[in-house]
């Protein structure tokens, strides 16, 4: 049986966590954000802000919807802030250290009945729960980019999880109107462990000459009808993302097909992240995406 929901902690404001917190916020639920200083949750909120304002402007919400749901959302960087919050979902950097850090802090503070939920996108989950003192209510909830458009969420059951947190956790994922696929902790889950050798694929393709960036993202489109080319996906998942899920899968399985090509190594050294950079296999700079002309 599930957990009734009613306030929602989301952990990072960011390019994850304020979709998310937007689209529990815009399902009816109170939503705390926390971020790690006030500079940074102002920009994350801001986001969302914003987001309000185009969906008002393209008559998808009311004036008053928009102000109802920003009306919902609380902006922290205290911890402590969390501590009524029925589930809490973290979606700060991609970084096991990093995560492990914060669940630790934050177990203590929140209310102990509370379900916890990561939105790592490759890794472990019971590596984070085994860190709490409630690793029997502690699950992933992997949401794609952007929260508020995309309609899956990979709701992960590690060996710890209890019928109730996981049965919890799709049923408020269902609540916001998402397909909430059930899936096992293994490595990259069921979307990355299928996208991102295909994304690798494409950099090795792009290295040993068989195409040019925008042949082989033209290619793709039309010969399976995907919306997007590989490699303006890599650009909008982004390379550094791209990069570390890489070296969990390949930690994990120890296959080629899972390792950084040379090509994403050097651009990675770059600096060139892809859209969130400006410059990645295009360059963004100006008003249309070009390819990039240093690869």
């Amino acid at each position: 049986m599930a957990q009734q929901i009613e306030r929602v902690g989301v952990l990072g404001a960011g390019l994850m966590g304020h979709g998310i917190a937007q689209v529990a916020a815009q399902s009816g639920y109170q939503v705390v954000v926390r971020e790690v200083d006030d500079a940074t949750l102002t920009k994350g909120i801001g986001k969302i802000e914003k987001q309000l304002a185009r969906a008002v402007e393209r008559e998808k919400l009311s004036q008053q919807d928009a102000e109802e749901v920003r009306g919902r959302i609380r902006g922290t960087v205290d911890y402590r802030d969390l501590a009524d919050c029925d589930l809490v979902i973290e979606a700060i950097t991609e970084s096991l250290p990093l995560k492990l850090e914060m669940w630790r802090e934050v177990d203590e503070v929140v209310k102990p009945e509370a379900v916890f939920a990561t939105n790592t996108s490759s890794l472990p989950v019971i590596d984070q729960a085994a860190v709490t003192g409630r690793p029997a209510q502690f699950v992933g909830m992997h949401y794609f980019n952007p929260a508020q458009v995309m309609k899956l969420v990979e709701v992960v059951r590690c060996v710890t999880s209890s019928d109730e947190a996981f049965q919890t956790a799709l049923e408020f994922a269902r609540s916001q109107g998402k397909l909430a696929i059930p899936t096992k902790d293994k490595a990259g889950f069921i979307v990355n462990r299928l996208l991102v050798p295909y994304m690798l694929d494409a950099i090795r393709a792009h290295e040993e000459g068989v195409g040019s960036t925008a042949e082989i993202d033209e290619a793709m489109k039309a010969g399976a009808g995907h919306p997007m080319g590989p490699l303006t996906l890599a650009d909008f998942v982004g390379l550094d993302t791209l990069g570390s899920i890489c070296d969990v899968l390949f930690d994990e399985f120890r296959e080629k097909r899972f390792a950084r090509p040379p090509m994403l190594r050097k651009m990675l050294s770059a600096g060139w992240f892809g859209r969130k950079t400006g410059m990645g296999f295009y360059d963004y700079s100006g008003e249309a995406a070009v390819e990039n002309p240093g690869i």
